[in-house]
């Protein structure tokens, strides 16, 4: 790459993004380390965040010396590798079935979850295919071909028991087409095949699926069994008041009431030690992160690269709500982590990819640069 050209368009990065994302996972490190201090095997968690986000730095600056234009030229080959990706982890992917997923790939000691690494694989597949038929997205054979694309993705993942995964995967989905132009009719009919599949849905849900929603409803029922997460989660975060407990103070947190509260209830921990102080402050650092987004799809040089950064968006969005709304009562709990702050390696490199895209393409937003 020409130092000159790279020069010049290293002015249109969006630094803004970088800075606030290397703070946000900054940040959850050092609320892991409080949530996991009582664990045996604290050590090990936090060196496999420490490495993860090492290796999403590396891959963001990797990622920013290839057009991203060179990844729609591939788009298919991506599609295949994703596809045989999720298919392997249908085999050998281990977990257990009753309680959640089963899509965790085991290599000695160190394990991954390709469904999260497959977003990013699918937030390109599908922007690429959406650009090239935007100008006739509304013809049926087009939508049907789309849905087609994503419902491979989506049924692969439900395959896995992960329906909170498959439901980010449903969300890209809708926003990427809302933001190409796709017809009102559509939407009016995906929402009554959407309610007339709704009681199919349900006999089709697993018994602790089932359960999660009745925690949503009313987990006071059964305050020892399905409602127990969501009570000790909303008692923790009530707990930390204005400005919280103190660091590794919180008693919910530190006396093991609080379930996985290094991953999937790790706002709790930073309502419990934080407050109403520092859990606004991660939540406005999150929404900047998906505004900043936005705002780099708004300014990308074609429409592929601003459905990369709409998919993106959507992706951090829905984790985003998603989890805060499990943690304080007002959305169904699901094993679906908070970016970039809870624990877990393959979302926070998964994160860090999907910033790295989002970057590249504001990178080449007025200066095409070849990578």
């Amino acid at each position: 790459m020409d130092r000159k050209v790279l020069k010049q368009a290293s002015k249109n990065l969006d630094y803004g993004l970088l800075i606030i994302t290397i703070i946000t996972a900054v940040f959850g490190m050092v609320v892991i380390n409080s949530a996991a201090h009582s664990f045996s095997n604290a050590g090990r968690i936090m060196f496999s965040q420490g490495i993860a986000f090492g290796i999403g730095l590396v891959g963001i600056g990797i990622i920013l010396f290839i057009d991203y234009d060179f990844l729609g030229r591939i788009w298919k080959f991506i599609l295949g590798a994703c596809v045989v990706l999720l298919v392997i982890t249908l085999f050998i992917g281990k977990g257990k079935s009753e309680v959640g997923t089963t899509g965790w790939i085991y290599i000695g000691s160190q394990s991954f979850q390709p469904s999260e690494i497959v977003k990013i694989g699918f937030i390109i597949t599908f922007a690429r295919h959406i650009s090239l038929v935007q100008e006739d997205l509304n013809l049926p054979r087009n939508i049907i071909l789309l849905l087609l694309h994503a419902g491979l993705y989506t049924g692969l993942v439900i395959l896995q028991n992960d329906f909170g995964t498959a439901m980010v995967f449903v969300f890209i989905t809708v926003c990427m087409l809302f933001i190409a132009g796709i017809s009102y009719k559509y939407v009016f009919l995906a929402i009554g095949a959407a309610l007339v599949s709704a009681p199919v849905i349900w006999a089709f849900l697993k018994p602790y699926q089932r359960n999660r929603i009745f925690a949503f409803l009313n987990p006071e029922e059964n305050p020892l069994g399905y409602g127990y997460h969501v009570i000790q989660s909303k008692i923790a975060i009530g707990s930390g008041q204005i400005i919280g407990r103190g660091y590794m103070e919180g008693t919910q947190t530190q006396m093991e009431f609080l379930p996985a509260k290094h991953t999937d209830f790790i706002f709790a921990v930073i309502g419990e030690e934080f407050g109403f102080v520092g859990a606004a402050v991660v939540i406005v650092l999150l929404f900047t992160i998906v505004l900043l987004c936005i705002n780099n799809a708004k300014k990308a040089a074609d429409p592929f690269g601003e459905l990369i950064c709409v998919g993106a968006s959507a992706m951090f969005l829905f984790h985003i709500v998603e989890n805060i709304g499990m943690c304080i009562g007002i959305m169904p709990v699901t094993g679906i982590p908070l970016p970039f702050i809870s624990a877990g390696g393959t979302n926070l490199l998964t994160s860090l990819i999907a910033i790295g895209l989002v970057l590249n393409v504001r990178l080449r937003s007025n200066t095409m640069v070849n990578g």
